[in-house]
């Protein structure tokens, strides 16, 4: 039996490996061409510190100058003694170059649909099974695709989880004038090519916890990484309560709304809150920011886990939100929405 494990990098890039059962995880790195930095290998020098951010382990033995209590309470783990026990996740506070991991995934797909959902939004389907081996990434986390007819790239995330037949969607903002968005508008059609690079990004599910609920902040397409990951968590055994906020500019702007009402009928504690910036006289539900809708006593009352994806003044907002009621019991990770080229 053998496990399906991320190692993630703090350049953003990600390389998956299989780990054998019982194997140590760095044996399995080195097996595969990634050498993850070392010196003693006996779990006293702490070289090969990492932190598992999903998944089941073990660790041999960790000397108590390596890692601390509250470091092992944090799944804070030494490769060299860490036996791996499910697929999982792990995070190592270095370049990828600096274990020579390589260059990540590049491949040609194909277009197989263009949505246009509305003046500023597109979602876009393609297909990968040219590529034999399923693609793997975590859920959250996004490829670059260069743009047909030019030599520049743009960076979108997943918003589906991989699959056998390697189809793969993403949501995109429609821009007045940028390459991305003059292809899709104008030219693009089934059958294009379109080259992709992934996994990319450190902006990913981490360990789920049923007592601990979920918040999702997606502001416009930020809504695409938070698509796969809800399509992760109803495959989990203990699914804990999810609350999706979901802010964009106008009601034809929403995207994928059935799909997001279907999730109430998989997860049991799950709250979709749509905010509408600039709403019509029709729109009876939230209006105006995301932040003037989150719920003061329920974020202080436990610990959560909260995710913001989408435009740096919506993540701000929230942040300085948190801030100003001080409310700091909850883990809060981020992804940036830049208008350039890894705008998505």
């Amino acid at each position: 039996m053998s496990h399906s494990v991320a190692l993630n990098f703090a350049d953003g890039k990600t390389f998956f490996i299989s780990v054998n059962n019982d194997e140590l995880l760095l044996d399995a790195a080195f097996r595969q061409g990634i050498t993850l930095p070392l010196d003693c290998r006996e779990g006293v020098c702490a070289t090969c510190q990492g932190q598992c951010e999903s998944g089941n382990y073990t660790q041999d033995y960790v000397d108590e100058e390596a890692l601390t209590e509250r470091d092992l309470a944090e799944r804070k783990i030494l490769a060299c003694q860490t036996r791996v026990q499910s697929n999982a996740a792990f995070y190592f506070d270095h370049d990828s170059s600096f274990c020579n991991a390589g260059e990540t995934l590049q491949l040609e797909t194909k277009v197989t649909q263009v949505e246009l959902v509305s003046e500023t939004t597109a979602i876009i389907h393609v297909d990968a099974s040219q590529h034999t081996q399923k693609i793997d990434y975590l859920p959250g986390q996004y490829a670059r695709l260069k743009i047909p007819g030019a030599n520049d790239w743009r960076s979108y995330s997943f918003a589906n989880l991989p699959n056998e037949g390697n189809q793969l969607q993403f949501l995109i903002r429609l821009l007045p004038q940028g390459l991305m968005s003059d292809y899709l508008r104008d030219r693009a059609k089934v059958g294009d090519t379109i080259l992709l690079e992934a996994p990319l990004g450190s902006f990913y599910l981490r360990e789920v916890e049923k007592e601990k609920p979920l918040v999702f902040v997606a502001g416009g397409t930020g809504l695409s990484a938070f698509l796969g990951m809800l399509d992760q968590i109803v495959k989990q055994p203990q699914i804990p309560p999810v609350h999706l906020y979901y802010g964009v500019n106008k009601e034809q702007d929403l995207c994928e709304q059935e799909r997001l009402k279907a999730y109430s009928a998989k997860i049991p504690h799950f709250e979709y809150h749509p905010v509408i910036g600039q709403p019509s006289n029709d729109w009876t539900g939230k209006k105006g920011f995301i932040h003037e809708h989150l719920d003061q006593s329920q974020l202080s009352e436990s610990a959560f886990d909260m995710y913001l994806c989408g435009p740096p003044p919506m993540i701000d907002a929230v942040k300085n939100w948190l801030a100003d009621h001080q409310i700091d019991n909850g883990r809060v990770y981020s992804e940036k929405f830049i208008q350039s080229h890894s705008s998505r």
